[in-house]
């Protein structure tokens, strides 16, 4: 081969270097995981409490006394309307309230959902994983609940948008259901198995969670729906949750 050619294949070679190597590494750089962030799990922040279905608050307001009575800062957010409409939007008041203590300061929030809230409060975290430390539902329909489907079923104008994205395979759920716990919060669920309204009660599981069925903790428990979020048990599962405790079982829980 003559100097002259030589030369030029080695001028080609370094081109392909320098103007290849470089797409290569951004390629790599591109289909490689993005660095998370998680919300530190020692400072503590606000806790927000999602209402469910109906957006009804005093039962939480409650729950939030207790949390306040061990120093947390607490709040009950306030869905649109009357709690019934697109969760989508309730997660947006979720967001509002989340945004206004983050910041003010918070490191992080803290999440509480009863029965629907619990859907909503993933639809948050499911955008701002992120800023959420932890995560307890309560009852919550995460796969839907056969009273929804059967409100579709014989009265479809009396079922609005939030009665239908909980029934069971809605595109909310199943968008939702993609990845039932993103990365970044602990998430614990609770349900109890005389659900009456969350139907079949083990829809209040999540993958990737710590899953408490109330019965199998207490057996000799006896707790409705609506009786989650005053139960003393209930209660206590929270406190350990967002205290950062191991979930064990409460001093004084029924066992037969």
């Amino acid at each position: 081969m003559s100097p002259s050619r030589r030369r030029l294949l080695l001028a080609l070679a370094l081109l392909v270097v320098l103007v290849v190597g470089p797409l290569v590494l951004v390629r790599l750089l591109d289909d490689g995981p993005a660095p998370g962030r998680a919300a530190g799990q020692d400072a503590l922040g606000p806790v927000l409490l999602v209402p469910g279905y109906g957006g009804s608050t005093g039962s939480l307001e409650l729950l939030a006394a207790a949390l306040r009575e061990v120093g947390r800062q607490a709040t009950v957010v306030r869905l649109p309307g009357d709690g019934t409409g697109d969760l989508r939007e309730s997660a947006e008041a979720l967001r509002t309230a989340a945004d206004a203590a983050l910041s003010a300061g918070a490191p992080s929030v803290d999440v509480i959902g009863y029965s629907a809230g619990g859907v909503t409060a993933r639809l948050y975290a499911q955008e701002h994983a992120e800023d959420v430390r932890r995560v307890v539902t309560l009852g919550s329909p995460h796969h839907g609940t056969q009273l929804a489907a059967l409100g579709i079923a014989l009265s479809p104008g009396s079922c609005p948008t939030a009665c239908q994205q909980l029934a069971p395979g809605s595109d909310l759920l199943d968008g939702l259901n993609e990845d039932e716990t993103p990365e970044g919060p602990q998430w614990l669920a609770v349900w109890t198995e005389q659900d009456e309204t969350v139907t079949p009660p083990e829809s209040g599981r999540l993958d990737g969670a710590v899953n408490v069925a109330l019965q199998d903790l207490c057996p000799g428990l006896q707790v409705t729906h609506g009786q989650l979020p005053t139960e003393p048990v209930v209660r206590a599962l929270v406190l350990q949750a967002v205290s950062g405790t191991d979930v064990e079982q409460p001093a004084g829980c029924p066992t037969s």
